[in-house]
C-alpha cells in the first residue's frame, strides 16, 4: 500500500471518543439540560440520551461541536 497520501500519514493520534461520564460532566459544567445541550448541536433528545447513557457512541466532532458551541473551548 502507497502511504504517501497526506491523509494516510496522520495515524498518529486519532480523536477519542468521549466516555459517557465526560459528556454528563461538560453538560453539568455547563448548567445545560439534556435538551438544551441536544438542541445546541441539532441532534434529538434520544440520541443525546442515549450518548449520556453509553447506549452508543458520541462522534468526537460532536462532542468538540457542543463544548465550542456551550462556550468552553476546544479540546
Amino acid at each position: 500500500m502507497n502511504n504517501n497520501h497526506p491523509n494516510r500519514s496522520r495515524r498518529d493520534i486519532p480523536a477519542a471518543t468521549p466516555r459517557p461520564e465526560k459528556i454528563r460532566a461538560a453538560r453539568a459544567a455547563f448548567g445545560h439540560t439534556q435538551t438544551q445541550a441536544a438542541q445546541s448541536i441539532y441532534c434529538t433528545l434520544r440520541a443525546w440520551q442515549r450518548w449520556e447513557a453509553g447506549d452508543r457512541c458520541m462522534h468526537p466532532a460532536m462532542f468538540e461541536l457542543y463544548v465550542i458551541k456551550a462556550g468552553g473551548k476546544p479540546i
